[in-house]
């Protein structure tokens, strides 16, 4: 036999439940947006960290410094993903 207590609690972890499920789909929808080198490069990705859209000025191209413009790629996406991290505890934090 269950008590009150218990179905309490189940209860409220179904609703924990949906409120994460709420905000895992509110994160997922997100677009976070990052740049390096001055706005040189911006990449978008999805809160589910899936690489939307990577922009590269036109002058880094003509450069011809691919090191530099790897580097630049590389550290705007790690920028976006920590965007999108930093968003998902926020959220998290509601809860």
């Amino acid at each position: 036999m269950t008590d009150g207590g218990s179905l309490d609690m189940l209860a409220q972890a179904r609703d924990l439940q949906k409120r994460m499920g709420r905000i895992q789909k509110k994160v997922e929808r997100a677009e976070l947006t990052a740049t390096a080198g001055g706005g040189m490069v911006t990449v978008t990705i999805s809160g589910k960290l899936v690489v939307k859209k990577v922009e590269i000025e036109p002058q880094l191209y003509d450069s011809g410094d691919r090191r530099m413009t790897e580097d630049l790629v590389a550290s705007a996406v790690n920028a976006a993903i920590e965007k999108a991290q930093r968003l998902m505890a926020e959220e998290m934090k509601q809860i």
